[in-house]
């Protein structure tokens, strides 16, 4: 006799392997490596204290 299956699990199952295929690309598209990220952090931090070292200590937008 044969071995009774269930349909739905399989395209549960399907679905799922199709749905992790499209992370992995979107990931390997997309996605930044944890180095990536906290060098983009570093550069932002650097640009934003340059900027803040211009800034003259009399600017009339301060008093806040």
């Amino acid at each position: 006799m044969a071995e009774i299956v269930n349909l739905n699990r399989f395209r549960k199952q399907a679905a799922r392997a199709e749905a992790k295929a499209a992370a992995d690309a979107n990931a390997a598209k997309f996605g930044r490596t944890k180095a990536q990220k906290k060098l983009e952090e570093a550069q932002a931090a650097k640009a934003r204290a340059a900027l803040e070292a211009h800034r003259r200590a009399d600017d009339p937008g301060d008093e806040a």
